[in-house]
């Protein structure tokens, strides 16, 4: 999920490990250990100089579980030597470190496992990308409550109960709204499969979502053998089913995708996308199709879109936004948004 929820998540990991005996360090140290893991944007930016490797390598070896393991005695080592001195010797033992770091390295790439981008938990032993698609990258309602919490966790002393309650709570309102997330996603699943067989689609499969900062209005997206149908449904629709469904062609002729840079955005796509020519422009456009679009009546405003260029041997991927879109204001965009989301 996006970094300020992770920073709440880790400091929150870092009050049950350490609050008692350190107070709201405990929380700095926590936020840090959750922030640990999407420092691979930047190694990946230095160890990899093609733009398709560090896609991949994101969310790869620093969100698995081997790494959430291995990672906090380097870590914890390292924070008690420099912690243990002086006036603090003693107060804190590598052990406790050890925890810290555990929890708040473990449960970053444990939520990110529920948005759609995909986590490699299981790395090296396995790439498979676990991605549950109940809640968004992005969702005030998980993040403000537990924001809200761990506020008031700041201005309490170390050592009262009412600290340790505030604490708690944020973990249970969280995880409580992450529950119902759960149940949406089985409902929505329900109305999608439904929806095709009364649209008489013939799907290979399909994937449902939330889109974007909210829980209420989802996107799904159905294979079929010539074409992808995707359609919205807002849990305020008085139908109980998606009655708009649109087509977009997979067009995946125009490029060899068993090339291996192309096969690396296959993977990572779970293998929807679709491509389109780029007028004046050897260049192709991709568009990763699990996420939804942003304005539902624009085929054009994928949120995922790359334009590929032949670099050498290498393919390369620029983030790519359609002429036809951006001519829409941002207002526009949000208000026709809003009232998709409060259903028709």
């Amino acid at each position: 999920m996006d970094s300020l929820t992770q920073i709440i998540l880790g400091a929150a990991c870092g009050e049950i490990a350490l609050g008692k005996k350190i107070g709201n360090r405990a929380l700095l140290f926590g936020a840090i250990g959750g922030t640990i893991p999407d420092l691979d944007v930047i190694f990946g930016n230095l160890f990899f100089s093609n733009s398709i490797d560090q896609l991949a390598f994101h969310r790869g070896f620093m969100h698995s579980i081997l790494f959430a393991v291995l990672s906090p005695f380097l870590f914890g080592w390292i924070t008690h030597k420099l912690y243990d001195t002086g006036k603090r010797k003693g107060s804190t033992i590598f052990k406790n470190w050890i925890w810290l770091y555990f929890l708040s390295i473990l449960t970053h790439p444990i939520l990110d496992s529920f948005t759609p981008y995909g986590t490699q938990l299981f790395l090296p032993f396995s790439d498979y990308r676990v991605a549950f698609n109940n809640i968004s990258v992005v969702d005030p309602l998980y993040t403000l409550p537990f924001l809200g919490c761990m506020i008031t966790v700041l201005f309490l002393k170390r050592n009262t109960k009412k600290r340790t309650t505030w604490n708690l709570l944020g973990v249970y309102i969280s995880s409580a709204y992450m529950l119902f997330t759960v149940g949406n996603k089985l409902h929505i699943n329900y109305v999608f499969d439904k929806s095709f067989k009364k649209h008489n689609i013939q799907v290979q499969r399909f994937s449902t979502q939330p889109t974007l900062l909210n829980n209420i209005l989802w996107y799904g997206i159905a294979e079929t053998e010539e074409d992808y149908k995707v359609a919205f449904y807002s849990l305020l629709d008085k139908k109980t089913y998606a009655d708009s469904i649109i087509t977009l062609p997979k067009n995946h002729h125009l490029l060899n995708m068993n090339e291996p840079d192309l096969k690396t955005l296959d993977w990572f796509s779970n293998g929807y996308y679709n491509l389109l020519s780029i007028d004046s422009s050897k260049n192709i456009r991709y568009n990763d199709l699990r996420y939804p679009l942003l304005n539902a009546k624009n085929k054009n405003s994928s949120i995922f879109s790359f334009e590929l260029e032949k670099n050498g041997i290498r393919w390369e991927n620029h983030r790519y936004i359609d002429p036809s879109f951006t001519d829409t204001s941002f207002s526009n965009t949000f208000n026709q948004f809003w009232t998709r989301i409060k259903g028709v």
